[in-house]
């Protein structure tokens, strides 16, 4: 949601914020993995119950990966690579964030957060798998509720202040319901696609 609204200034905001960045070339799939990395070890110290040093780690990891496109772009280093590479590690970061925190609560035998952790994790693996998808047909598919920004601060907010399983219940509920409207979005706009195909393929018969 917040990406949909402000997406578009960000790239502006930190070269503001952080122009060490930019004085001289770096490579932006260094920072993509660094990024991965750092996150990882969020995920460890959630699993064992560190929150407030994985909710730390979980704000670092997601600067890197914030500004990895940003630099990318302003050298003219882009590459159809870079843009795999941050995705899929996007995902194994989103899942090995959300299983730490399964793995935890298994461990102290709280089947309500666990529970909650599972469905957080199922539900955004669907959100981003469905954009995906869809973006192969349409050509963009709406952010809806809870997009990964949202996600990782939260889940940082939830370590860092001691409220996890608030956390936790807003993402299971927002995590879900933003399948649901990326599902309903594709399907309006895929409707659409095929409308217009079929009147496209009709001119041609004529």
């Amino acid at each position: 949601m917040l990406k949909e609204k402000f997406g578009h200034r960000i790239d502006h905001w930190i070269r503001v914020a952080l122009p060490f960045l930019f004085k001289r070339p770096l490579n932006p799939n260094l920072l993509t993995v660094t990024g991965a990395l750092v996150s990882l070890l969020a995920a460890i110290g959630l699993a064992k119950g560190h929150f407030l040093a994985g909710g730390i780690l979980i704000l670092a990891g997601g600067a890197f990966d914030l500004v990895d496109g940003v630099v990318a772009r302003h050298f003219g280093t882009s590459t159809s690579f870079g843009a795999f590479l941050d995705s899929t590690l996007d995902r194994f970061v989103d899942m090995a964030l959300l299983l730490g925190l399964v793995v935890f609560y298994g461990a102290q035998d709280e089947s309500v957060p666990q529970l909650l952790a599972e469905v957080a994790l199922v539900c955004s693996i669907m959100t981003s798998y469905a954009k995906a998808r869809a973006e192969v047909t349409i050509s963009h598919l709406p952010g809806g509720m809870l997009e990964r920004g949202e996600r990782l601060g939260l889940l940082a907010a939830g370590a860092i202040l001691g409220i996890m399983v608030p956390v936790l219940w807003i993402l299971a509920a927002g995590t879900l319901v933003t399948v649901v409207q990326r599902f309903r979005s594709a399907h309006r706009a895929m409707q659409r696609f095929d409308a217009a195909a079929r009147s496209g393929a009709g001119e041609d018969t004529r």
